[in-house]
């Protein structure tokens, strides 16, 4: 893809089983602790606003991201253990745009 986000196939077929539609945000995410940490997450649904993201069309899914996650390198796809399928983004840490 246009360097937006790489979507794997296997992930692609995933998101189109699931009604084509997938949104890649930030989460936060809590440590033991006390630290916080905003890790990116994808999920085979329409986000709750879609007017807070950017949205792109790939091979007949729509995509909702998050403007900061646009073209930081990042990977979208999925794992699966015995029946149980899930997505995840993999990539490198994420570059500041303030440069």
């Amino acid at each position: 893809m246009d360097s937006v986000i790489e979507i794997g196939n296997n992930a692609l077929d995933f998101i189109k089983q699931r009604g084509g539609v997938v949104t890649v945000r930030l989460s936060p995410k809590h440590g033991c602790c006390g630290g916080l940490a905003n890790v990116a997450v994808a999920e085979a649904s329409a986000p709750k606003d879609p007017s807070l993201y950017q949205r792109h069309c790939y091979q007949d899914i729509t995509i909702f991201i998050d403007s900061v996650l646009v073209d930081q390198g990042l990977r979208v796809d999925i794992e699966v253990f015995w029946k149980l399928r899930h997505l995840y983004v993999d990539g490198a840490i994420l570059q500041s745009r303030d440069t």
